[in-house]
């Protein structure tokens, strides 16, 4: 993801450890497997393929890592954020059971890659405690049981979190979940790719892809990619129609200074949008990270208040929280039904995979994904086929799928609005707003020096009118999530097209 230059936030992860770039593809290349996306997604399944013995490309449009991944709070946890008794409801008690017997795995993978590739990048086990917020509508009685029925049956009951300072109340201790620092992990799949023969490449920007029996990828400065197959793990699959499917969702989060240390763990509660806890160690202190207040993605311009939202609820709960030091937002994508579409894109398309619709598990569902996809180029069988099928059926009721369908259908009435400003002049430096001018609307942006820079505020996915993002220097799409700096190009997809000139 590239960001704008006027000030997008910075996250922890990003701060604490350089985002590695490598040389653009300036030539065409053949290779067996072109990876799009260099986040966990993408880098994960070229470390598997490249140690299953594959040729391997990796290429991405800014620096590796540099994506959405690094916005993660980077929990590694098999408590399902939809909960589990959801999940057997949607898929099935057979299902659930090997969707969280997956998330399982995946913690497992990341702990065994970490100690044969003696990456330093503090992973560590630890315990997550799932508590219930002021107003919920989930069942803890129902989780215990469901998670019982999964295989998770070390879960409990316990009368509270054992963090000093905080009061759960009654919870539900999940054991052996995990954390780590995402952006450390990521430069240790890097140098393993590299040392395997793996190439990867920056500043690449794919515009396209076909598949068929000689898949081959197009990037904007000219050169193309053949290979016999093509993974898309770039957050949103590119080319993809698949935005009826993946609500796209900002999310924040905060890290605070702590006057005392806590005792490591992961907390959830079940608020909607939920709080999600965890600590992290930074030159010799410990900081707080803690996230939530999601939105759906441009139906909202009121980050910096999210953020105070966050800061007071982290100062209420938690004793020791000290200065605010970091703040950032993030990008995922829901699917119907909670888990993530992974694997072969359609039967049309055999030779194309995906990653997507992370459902607030990137970290792991993305590790499911790449060990999916691998085992599936080899030919092997893997029971998460149909599972994660990109294909299945909705499994939602109509209840539960309408007010999505309609967060996504009424942006569109922006069309006959007013605009914001009636002229430029009421911008003030740094700031974005909306212009009418007869039947025509236009993105107007005044830099920091006071330049300003107009675009058409049509998305150039399916036409809705985009929002200005005054938190990240972005213009957000509120129909399907799409996102563009303010100078027009695309950040987030499913757009592939810049904003058009005025």
């Amino acid at each position: 993801m590239k960001k704008s230059d006027e000030g997008a936030t910075t996250s922890f992860w990003e701060a604490t450890e350089q985002l590695r770039e490598f040389q653009a593809l300036d030539s065409d290349i053949e290779t067996e497997v072109c990876l799009i996306g260099a986040g966990i997604a993408g880098l994960t399944t070229a470390y598997l393929l490249c140690r299953d013995g594959r040729n391997v490309t990796v290429v991405d449009d800014g620096p590796i890592g540099g994506g959405e991944t690094c916005r993660t709070t980077a929990h590694l946890t098999n408590a399902i954020d939809d909960r589990i008794y959801r999940i057997e409801k949607w898929h099935g008690e057979e299902n659930a059971k090997l969707a969280v017997a997956a998330h399982t795995s995946a913690i497992d993978q990341i702990e065994q890659i970490v100690s044969d590739e003696d990456i330093e990048c503090d992973f560590t086990r630890l315990e997550g405690y799932l508590f219930e917020a002021e107003e919920s509508e989930d069942d803890l009685g129902d989780e215990l049981k469901a998670a019982h029925r999964s295989g998770l049956k070390n879960v409990e009951f316990v009368d509270g979190a054992p963090v000093n300072g905080f009061e759960s109340g009654r919870c539900l201790r999940f054991p052996n979940q995990g954390q780590f620092h995402i952006t450390k992990y990521l430069g240790g799949l890097v140098d393993a790719i590299e040392r395997m023969g793996g190439k990867l490449f920056s500043d690449t920007h794919v515009t396209g892809w076909e598949g068929g029996e000689s898949p081959k990828v197009e990037t904007a400065n000219g050169p193309t990619i053949s290979a016999k197959q093509i993974v898309l793990a770039t957050n949103y699959p590119l080319q993809s129609r698949m935005f009826a499917q993946l609500p796209a969702y900002r999310t924040y989060a905060i890290g605070v200074e702590l006057s005392k240390p806590l005792e490591p763990v992961l907390l959830w509660d079940t608020g909607d949008p939920y709080h999600y806890i965890r600590t992290q160690q930074e030159n010799g202190k410990q900081i707080l990270i803690v996230g939530g207040e999601d939105h759906r993605t441009g139906q909202a311009n009121d980050g910096e208040q999210r953020f105070q939202r966050l800061y007071s609820w982290t100062k209420k709960k938690f004793a020791n929280a000290g200065e605010l030091k970091y703040k950032w937002s993030g990008q995922c994508f829901e699917t119907h039904d909670g888990l993530a579409f992974l694997g072969r894109y359609s039967a049309s398309e055999p030779n194309v995979f995906l990653i997507t619709g992370d459902s607030g598990m990137g970290m792991t569902h993305c590790t499911i994904g790449a060990m999916l996809i691998t085992d599936l180029i080899a030919g092997r069988a893997n029971q998460l086929e149909e599972v994660f099928s990109p294909s299945r059926i909705a499994t939602q009721s109509i209840k539960e799928a309408v007010p999505e369908v309609i967060s996504s259908t009424v942006p569109y009435k922006e069309w006959v609005t007013p605009g914001e400003i009636g002229s430029e002049s009421e911008l003030k430096n740094g700031e974005g707003a909306i212009l009418r001018d007869g039947l025509s609307k236009y993105a107007v942006y005044k830099d920091k020096s006071g330049r300003v820079i107009k675009r058409s505020a049509v998305c150039t996915h399916l036409g809705c009118i985009v929002q200005f993002n005054s938190m990240e220097k972005t213009w957000d799409c509120p129909c399907h999530g799409s996102r563009f700096s303010v100078d027009g190009e695309v950040i987030n997809s499913p757009a592939i097209s810049p904003l058009a000139d005025e």
